[in-house]
């Protein structure tokens, strides 16, 4: 996750959380006693509220190595900063070859973003949002630049305070 001084860390105690699984991957080892198959998941999971998280499970069966994806995950919750179902402002992030570019939409555009994207968007509780995926399809790699991308949101009440600004002064108009 990105080293960001602004990170709130989540503990899972009282959420209720989804996942949903994002891809998974055969990953083949040849051996000289042949080939031996291992499978590898990536899942997301957030409380559709502003809270969301990822991780990567890894085992000899699907259902195995989505179980301890989805525990992975929960030890990775973060806060994101949802503003009437959109993000605050524009973003761009990477990580790898993956680029995310992530633009603010109006309410009722829907979530306009490829899959790995969708699983970051949908499990965070953003429901209008512009995305463009560049570079790398590769979904580990995407799923990480989303959130990274996330992290890095700030909202107007963060920033105010970081300024020393009162929200109450600035809304009086």
């Amino acid at each position: 996750m990105a080293q960001n001084s602004n990170i709130r860390k989540v503990k899972t105690t009282d959420l209720e959380l989804k996942d949903r699984l994002v891809a998974i991957q055969r990953v083949t080892k040849v051996t000289k006693g042949g080939r031996h198959f291992s499978f590898a998941a990536i899942v997301v999971v957030g409380n559709e509220n502003g809270i969301v998280g990822y991780g990567l499970g890894k085992a000899g069966e699907v259902t195995s190595a989505i179980s301890k994806g989805i525990e992975d995950a929960k030890k990775n919750l973060v806060k994101v900063p949802v503003h009437n179902g959109t993000i605050p402002h524009e973003q761009i992030a990477k990580f790898g070859g993956a680029r995310v570019f992530m633009k603010p939409a109006a309410p009722g555009s829907g979530v306009k973003a490829g899959g790995a994207m969708r699983a970051v968007f949908e499990s965070v509780g953003i429901t209008d949002v512009l995305a463009k995926s560049k570079g790398s399809s590769n979904p580990h790699n995407l799923v990480k630049a989303t959130v990274n991308a996330l992290l890095e949101l700030r909202d107007a009440y963060t920033i105010a305070d970081v300024r020393g600004i009162s929200m109450n002064n600035v809304f009086k108009g």
